[in-house]
């Protein structure tokens, strides 16, 4: 499992742990954003993700979390015409050094914050991806994760990953995902059964998509006795709408805090370790967990 250690570190997953993990030791307080980006200004867009970070410092939050390709817009007639423009470029090591976002490297640094925040990405090996970039507290910026599940025509604009991330802040473990991927139980499952006490969601949620939006995720931390935090653009033009709704969820499903479906919102909440353990004493899915989970399938004829 490859890791890169700095203020936090990301690791990739999807091989199970035989052992509980270790809940975390102290409180963790965590903002998600919902706001509009402009498409394809990336230098922009950095400079609103850093005022953004500011905000949620001064509300006390530790770790930030704003929309999916929040730095060149989830706009796909401007990606696919400008994608010199509208990506930015990962080293061999995942590293992302573009001046464009020094305004968000300073904000992160200053603040002492970790952001994740959602790019294009060009590779060293060409691939193009959605990405989750992580800003940690010394202001570097790296490739977090890579989208895997892919919606729509974001295929014919981007590679899936090929692996999935958990970010490590202090001493909490919180699975990556982004938008389309919190769609599938088995995505936030493998991040909970590689240990994590939460799942971060950037994402891009059309309006029209609202009953979905608020049940994916709550589903996706009840499944797996998790915190999930659920970011989410707000605002554009039709058919790139979006709906905001930004979200936190304890490890039962329930609202910590949301925002409206319409206007800039950063909200805090704090994840306890005390109802993380208490949600997990209660219901105890993961530990009951069969290996084979359901088994063969029999026919029966009626």
């Amino acid at each position: 499992m490859q890791t890169v250690r700095t203020a936090c570190y990301v690791a990739d997953y999807h091989r199970p742990v035989t052992q509980p993990r270790p809940l975390p030791n102290s409180p963790l307080t965590v903002a998600t954003v919902q706001a509009t980006p402009t498409p394809g200004d990336v230098a922009g867009n950095a400079v609103v993700a850093a005022d953004l970070v500011r905000q949620a410092a001064e509300l006390g939050a530790q770790v930030a979390v704003l929309p999916e390709l929040f730095l060149c817009a989830y706009h796909p007639p401007t990606l696919a015409a400008d994608p010199a423009g509208t990506d930015v470029t990962a080293d061999l090591a995942g590293a992302v050094a573009d001046p464009r976002l020094d305004p968000l490297r300073a904000a992160a640094r200053e603040a002492g914050v970790t952001a994740l925040v959602g790019a294009a990405v060009r590779h060293s090996d060409g691939r193009r991806t959605i990405a989750a970039l992580v800003v940690d507290r010394a202001g570097a910026v790296r490739v977090g994760y890579d989208k895997q599940q892919l919606w729509s025509g974001e295929r014919e604009l981007f590679t899936p990953g090929d692996r999935g991330a958990t970010l490590v802040v202090d001493d909490w473990r919180l699975g990556l995902g982004i938008c389309y991927d919190g769609c599938f139980p088995e995505h936030g499952r493998a991040a909970a059964l590689d240990g994590a006490h939460g799942y971060l969601c950037p994402s891009g949620y059309l309006a029209g998509s609202e009953h979905r939006r608020d049940l994916y995720y709550a589903a996706r931390a009840l499944d797996n006795t998790m915190f999930v935090v659920f970011a989410n653009a707000v605002g554009g033009v039709d058919p790139w709408r979006f709906n905001g709704g930004a979200a936190i969820y304890d490890p039962e499903g329930r609202v910590l805090v949301r925002g409206a479906d319409d206007g800039t919102a950063v909200l805090v909440a704090t994840l306890d370790p005390a109802a993380l353990a208490a949600t997990r004493a209660a219901h105890s899915m993961l530990a009951d967990l069969l290996p084979d989970q359901g088994g063969p399938r029999a026919s029966m004829p009626c």
